[in-house]
C-alpha cells in the first residue's frame, strides 16, 4: 500500500440538514489530503432501505463510531474503496446498517472517496467514473407537491420539470422560471387558499391532484414557448405513502389498483408526462411492469421505493421488466461500492439512472459528481433553496471541464 493513501485519522460530527434535524458528517484524513462528506435524510423512505440511524438516532451514531468503528478505519488503504465499505458492513453486522446507521456509513464512504480524489488532485466524478465520465445529467426539479413533503398539499408527492438543453445554467434557470410561474398561477387561480413551500422548496397548496397536473403542465408549456426549450413534465407519486387496504386513497377519493394504473397511463397519454416515479406500492413489481409495457416507450418509469438502490431488488425488477429507470440514492444502501454495483446492473440492462437528493438535504454536492460519474440521465435535485442549488451550481462548474 502506498503510504499516501493510508488513512491517518477520521472523525465524525452531528450537523443539521435542511429540515433542521440532526444528521452525520464525516472527515477522512490522508497524509496529503482530506475528504469531508455529510449524509442527507429522507421523509418518504422505502421499507427496504437501510436504517438511517441506530436506535437512539443521530447522536447514537457518534457514540458508536468512536467506540466501535473508528479504530478499524485508521490505517486502512483509502484507495481500496470496496475494502473500506466492506469494513463498514462487517462492523455493523446487521445487513441493513441498523447497528451503526446508514447515514454514518454513507458519510464515511463518500468522505473516503473524496479524500482519495483530493489526493490524486482530480474531481470526484473523474475518480469514480474514470475518463469515460462525460455525460451531464439534466436537472429534474420539484415545482409543486405534497405527500410527506408538506402538510396540506396534493396527495401526489411531487410534480417536476426538466429542461432539455445542453447548457447547464440554461437548464437550471429555466426550471426555476417554471417554478416561479407555478407560484404565480397558484396565486391567480386560488387567491383565497394559502400557498407555501414544502421540504424541497416546491410550492404546496390544498388543491386537487388533477388541478395540480393541469397547472404544472400549463406552466411548463408557457415557459417552453417563451424559452424555446423543450421542458419535460413528470411526477413522483410516492404511491406507497397513500396505499391503504388494497386501494390508493387520494383526498378526492380512493382508486382501485386498476384505476390507479389507468390514471398513471393517462398522465402520460393525455397530459404528456414524460417522467413517472413510484406510481404503485413498493412491492408491486408486476403492476409496475404493466405500466411500463403500456407507456414505457414514451416515458421514463422510475423505481425508487421499489428498489431502494438495492442490487438484489434491482435484479428482480430487471427480470420482470418492471421499469426502465432506477432512482439512485447512496444512503438508501449505505455505501458507494453498493451504489456502484446497483448502477452497473441498471446500465447493463439498458435502463437509465436518475441520481437523487433527499428531502432533508445538506449542502454537500457529492450527488452532482456521482450523476456525472454514473452517466445518469437526470439529477433530481430540486429547483431552489441553498442546499439544492449547491448541487446544481456544482454541475455548472463541472460542465466547464467538458
Amino acid at each position: 500500500m502506498l503510504k499516501k493513501f493510508e488513512i491517518q485519522e477520521c472523525s465524525v460530527r452531528n450537523i443539521l440538514d435542511s429540515r433542521g434535524t440532526l444528521t452525520v458528517e464525516a472527515t477522512i484524513r490522508l497524509p496529503d489530503a482530506v475528504g469531508i462528506s455529510s449524509a442527507p435524510s429522507g421523509a418518504s423512505t422505502g421499507e427496504t432501505e437501510v436504517k438511517a440511524f441506530p436506535q437512539g438516532g443521530a447522536l447514537s451514531s457518534l457514540d458508536i463510531f468512536y467506540k466501535e468503528v473508528r479504530k478499524g478505519i485508521i490505517g486502512l488503504n483509502a484507495l481500496d474503496q470496496s475494502g473500506f465499505d466492506s469494513y463498514l458492513e462487517k462492523v455493523d453486522g446487521t445487513g441493513n446498517f441498523s447497528s451503526i446507521g446508514g447515514n454514518l456509513a454513507t458519510a464515511l464512504s463518500i468522505a473516503n472517496a473524496k479524500a482519495v480524489a483530493n489526493s490524486l488532485q482530480i474531481p470526484l466524478y473523474r475518480y469514480v467514473g474514470g475518463n469515460f465520465a462525460s455525460r451531464m445529467p439534466k436537472p429534474l426539479g420539484n415545482v409543486l407537491g405534497g405527500g410527506k413533503h408538506s402538510r396540506n398539499g396534493t396527495t401526489i408527492q411531487e410534480f417536476f420539470v426538466s429542461t432539455q438543453s445542453e447548457n447547464m445554467l440554461q437548464c437550471i434557470n429555466t426550471n426555476i422560471r417554471v417554478h416561479r410561474r407555478v407560484g404565480e398561477k397558484l396565486s391567480e387561480k386560488y387567491p383565497d387558499i394559502s400557498i407555501g413551500v414544502g421540504d424541497e422548496r416546491a410550492w404546496t397548496c390544498n388543491i386537487s391532484d388533477l388541478d395540480a397536473v393541469e397547472l404544472v403542465r400549463d406552466a411548463a408549456a408557457e415557459i417552453e414557448h417563451e424559452s424555446r426549450l423543450k421542458i419535460l413534465v413528470g411526477s413522483d407519486l410516492a404511491a406507497t405513502s397513500f396505499f391503504e387496504k388494497g386501494k390508493y386513497v387520494y383526498k378526492e377519493g380512493p382508486k382501485t389498483v386498476d384505476q390507479q394504473k389507468d390514471f398513471v397511463v393517462s398522465l402520460v397519454k393525455d397530459h404528456g408526462f414524460r417522467v413517472i416515479e413510484d406510481p404503485l406500492v413498493d412491492s408491486d413489481y408486476d403492476g409496475f411492469a404493466d405500466i411500463t409495457a403500456k407507456v414505457g416507450d414514451r416515458s421514463m418509469i422510475i423505481g425508487d421505493d421499489l428498489y431502494t438502490t438495492n442490487p438484489e431488488r434491482i435484479v428482480v425488477g430487471i427480470e420482470r421488466k418492471s421499469t426502465n429507470a432506477v432512482l439512485i440514492k447512496v444512503n438508501q444502501i449505505g455505501t458507494l461500492s453498493k451504489t456502484v454495483e446497483a448502477v452497473n446492473l441498471v446500465n447493463r440492462a439498458g435502463w437509465k439512472t436518475v441520481i437523487s437528493h433527499r428531502s432533508g438535504e445538506t449542502t454537500d454536492d457529492f450527488i452532482a459528481h456521482l450523476g456525472v460519474a454514473f452517466g445518469s440521465e437526470m439529477i433530481k435535485s430540486g429547483t431552489i433553496g441553498g442546499e439544492r442549488l449547491a448541487k446544481l451550481n456544482e454541475l455548472i462548474r463541472i460542465q466547464e471541464d467538458f
